[in-house]
């Protein structure tokens, strides 16, 4: 769930006419789904803009004549975090927990043509809804899978995927199941060596979710980023925070990755090190209510 969003800059060469047309002509105002109502929202700014709206929140935008353009200022921070993962143009595994219009799984295959994602949404409408509206890749390059992101998770195999994604939101929070140690230990293990765990945090000042939340990846992995607006990070608004954690020792604390976040539209900044260890001081691991009682 972005706290807000911004237009995006194309990516050098990535734009390109839509392979086919939606199939299913967009509705007008929200649709029912088993969870909420989903409804499509155009840009008036840009013909080819759409934002998918989930129970009223901005859960998506897509621009159907760019696969590759990322509009969020979150997944264009997560964007820059990939773009160092692999060899350039290299298709990955990635395994999104938390779907809604796949807009991020929809640019890395345009980005890494070849890539193998499955996108996880608890909502078992939705994917099918989205599919019929938008340009999305198909199996088995996107399997878009019904269910809940910690019981379809553990469902997959150890070291199966080279990426996983965290964008799940009830509301405005992230529900607590899959914020928690235990969770991410399960993340890991899907994981192959080398691989990246991204996070969505939606918090406000003092960041105390964000807080326990890298606290809890420090746990887990090896290296942990944070990155955020400015702002935030000095105690103003409401916004996102993406978390990075992996066992690569040279992925995060690259100086390129440090450059690419300062460069994006809305310029950002990267925690590593000693600054995430600030960041953490005095956070609590987050643990399963059975883990934390010592049942």
């Amino acid at each position: 769930m972005p706290a807000r969003d911004r237009a995006a800059r194309r990516r050098p060469g990535s734009h390109r006419p839509p392979t086919r047309s939606a199939r299913t002509p967009w509705p007008d105002g929200p649709v029912a789904i088993p969870t909420g109502t989903v409804e499509l929202v155009r840009d008036p700014d840009d013909p080819d803009g759409v934002t998918v709206l989930v129970n009223g929140v901005p859960s998506s935008y897509l621009d159907t004549a760019d696969p590759g353009r990322l509009v969020f200022e979150y997944m264009q921070q997560m964007a820059a975090v990939l773009d160092r993962l692999g060899s350039p143009g290299a298709p990955l595994s990635v395994v999104h927990l938390g779907a809604a219009g796949c807009a991020l799984a929809r640019a890395i295959d345009a980005e890494r043509p070849g890539s193998q994602q499955v996108a996880i949404e608890l909502d078992t409408a939705l994917p099918e809804l989205v599919r019929g509206w938008f340009d999305l890749p198909r199996s088995p390059a996107l399997r878009i899978r019904a269910g809940d992101a910690r019981e379809q998770l553990a469902r997959l195999g150890t070291a199966s995927a080279d990426v996983v994604v965290r964008d799940v939101f009830a509301g405005d929070s992230t529900p607590a199941h899959v914020r928690t140690r235990e969770f991410v230990g399960d993340v890991a293990r899907v994981l192959r060596p080398g691989g990246v765990y991204l996070v969505n945090c939606a918090d406000r000042p003092p960041l105390t979710g964000a807080r326990t939340e890298a606290a809890t990846l420090l746990d887990a992995f090896d290296d942990v980023a944070v990155v955020a607006e400015p702002g935030l990070l000095r105690g103003r608004g409401y916004g996102n925070v993406v978390l990075a954690a992996t066992d690569d020792p040279e992925l995060l604390g690259s100086p390129v990755l440090a450059r690419a976040v300062r460069s994006l539209p809305a310029p950002a900044r990267l925690l590593h090190g000693d600054e995430v260890a600030a960041f953490v001081q005095g956070a609590v691991v987050l643990r399963d209510p059975q883990a934390a009682s010592g049942a």
